[in-house]
C-alpha cells in the first residue's frame, strides 16, 4: 500500500490514545493516517488498566477480543504501608457488580498491537517505521500537513486538515510550540524491571495492581501481575532522591527494595527477567491542548504519575474524545482550536480528581487505611476513583476530609 500525499487526518502514534483516535477517525468515513515511528508490536511499560477502560474499548468494538487475550484480570487495588502492613483490598466489584467493573493487567505490545490493526480495520491507512519529522502550519497558524520519513528512509510531504498527536512523552507539537510545563511537585523518577513468580495475593486479588510504601516513604513500589507468571515492578521517587549520585540502576532498585517489607518476601523466590529500566520526570501538563487543526491526545496532552494506573485509560479516552470531536468538527466544516478541543474542560475537570489523591499520596502523613477507618463513609468514594469513574462524582467533600486527615497527622506527628 502506498502513503498517499493527502488525508483528511494524520495521526502520529499508535499507542492507546493513537489508535483509539485513529478507529474513530476512520469508521466516521475520513481519511485517516496513522503513523508510528518504531515497529509494531513494540514493548511499552504501564500494563496496569482502570476498570473504566472498559467504555472506550466498548466503544472501538474490542471488548470480546480483549476478554479472550487471556490477560490477567485485576479486580482489586491494594495498598501495603512502609511497615509491611497490608489494607484491605479495594474490589471493584463488591462496589459495582457489572462486568465492567473487572479490567486487565495487559501486555502493553499486545494491547497496542490490537489497537493499530483495528484502526486499519476500519479503514485507516496504517504505517510502523514511519517518524515524524514535522508538522506544516500556515501563515495563520493552521495545520495544512506533516512531514514524515518512512521505513526505507524516504521523506513524504502529506496535506492534511487535522493532525492528532498522539507521540506520548515527546509531545511533538507541544515542545515544537513551546507548550510543555514539567510538573514542579512531581519530579519524579522510576525503575522497573520484570519478575517470573513473584507472589501475588490470592482468590480475586491475585490479578491486583499493589502499592507499596517504603520504610521512609522516599520511595514505592508498583506490583501488577501479569498472565505467564510475569509481574512488572517498578519503583518510583523524586528524581533527585533516586538517581543522582547513587550508582547504578540495578544497585538503586536493590536498595530500594531492602527498604520496603510488604516486597521482599513477594520476591524471594522470583527470578529477574531482562534489564532493568528507567525514567525520569514524566510528569507534566501541556498550556494549550488545541489549535486550529490539531489535537494532543494521550501523555502527548500531558501525564499525572503512575501511581493509580490512570495513563492507558485516559489515553483511551482521550483519543475517543477527540476522534469524535474531529468528526464533528468536519461535520461542522469548523476545524478551530474552540471545535477540536471542546471535550477538553470536561475531561480535566474530572482528570483533577486523580491528581488530588497523587499529591495526598505523595503527602508522608497521608495513609490510605487510616483515612479509611476514620471516614469508612468514603469507601465507595476512593472506590470510584480508582476505577476510574471520575466524570460523574463531585469529590469536593472527600478531599476536604482528607486534607484534615493529613492536618490532623502532622499536629499527632509534630507533638
Amino acid at each position: 500500500m502506498k502513503m498517499k500525499s493527502a488525508y483528511d487526518c494524520v495521526v502520529i502514534g499508535a499507542g492507546p490514545a493513537g489508535g483509539s483516535a485513529a478507529s474513530i477517525t476512520a469508521e466516521g468515513g475520513l481519511d485517516t493516517l496513522l503513523i508510528e515511528r518504531e515497529r509494531i508490536p513494540r514493548f511499552h511499560v504501564g500494563e496496569s488498566l482502570m476498570p473504566e477502560s472498559y467504555w472506550p474499548l466498548h466503544r472501538l468494538g474490542l471488548t470480546e477480543r480483549v476478554l479472550s487475550a487471556g490477560w490477567q484480570v485485576k479486580k482489586s487495588v491494594q495498598f501495603v504501608t512502609h511497615r509491611g502492613n497490608e489494607s484491605a483490598p479495594f474490589f471493584f466489584r463488591q462496589h459495582d457488580p457489572r462486568d465492567c467493573s473487572d479490567t486487565w493487567q495487559v501486555e502493553r505490545s499486545e494491547f497496542d498491537k490490537m489497537l493499530y490493526d483495528r484502526a486499519a480495520e476500519l479503514g485507516a491507512d496504517c504505517y510502523d517505521q514511519t517518524r515524524l519529522t514535522d508538522v506544516l502550519f500556515d501563515d495563520a497558524g493552521r495545520t495544512t500537513g506533516v512531514t514524515v520519513k518512512d521505513a526505507e528512509g524516504q521523506s513524504h510531504q502529506i496535506q492534511c486538515k487535522v493532525v492528532i498527536d498522539a507521540t506520548g512523552q515527546q509531545s511533538f507539537l507541544a515542545n515544537k510550540l513551546g507548550l510543555v510545563r514539567v510538573d514542579p511537585h512531581l519530579k519524579k523518577a522510576a525503575i522497573w524491571g520484570y519478575y517470573r513468580d513473584a507472589v501475588r495475593g490470592e482468590g480475586d486479588n491475585e490479578g491486583a495492581t499493589i502499592i507499596l510504601q517504603t520504610e521512609t516513604k522516599d520511595s514505592w513500589f508498583w506490583f501488577i501481575p501479569q498472565s505467564r507468571g510475569i509481574s512488572s515492578i517498578g519503583c518510583v521517587g523524586d528524581t533527585a532522591y533516586l538517581l543522582k549520585g547513587r550508582g547504578t540502576p540495578e544497585q538503586i532498585f536493590m536498595e530500594e527494595l531492602a527498604k520496603c517489607p510488604g516486597l521482599i518476601t513477594r520476591l524471594e523466590n522470583a527470578t529477574r527477567l531482562g534489564e532493568i529500566r528507567t525514567a525520569k520526570e514524566f510528569s507534566y501538563t501541556t498550556s494549550q491542548h488545541a489549535g486550529d487543526g490539531w489535537v494532543l491526545v494521550g501523555d502527548a496532552f500531558g501525564f499525572i504519575d503512575p501511581v493509580y494506573s490512570s495513563g492507558v485509560y485516559f489515553a483511551l479516552d482521550m483519543g475517543v474524545r477527540a476522534g469524535e470531536a474531529v468528526l464533528a468538527g468536519f461535520q461542522a466544516n469548523d476545524l478551530s482550536a474552540q471545535r477540536l478541543g471542546s471535550w477538553v474542560d470536561e475531561f480535566k475537570q474530572g482528570a483533577k480528581w486523580l491528581r488530588k489523591l497523587v499529591d495526598a499520596f505523595y503527602t508522608k502523613e497521608f495513609s490510605i487505611g487510616r483515612f479509611m477507618k476514620e471516614h469508612p463513609e468514603h469507601r465507595s468514594n476512593v472506590t470510584n476513583l480508582l476505577i476510574g469513574r471520575i466524570f460523574e462524582q463531585d469529590s469536593e467533600q472527600l478531599f476536604k476530609d482528607m486534607e484534615r486527615s493529613i492536618e490532623k497527622a502532622k499536629l499527632a506527628m509534630a507533638n
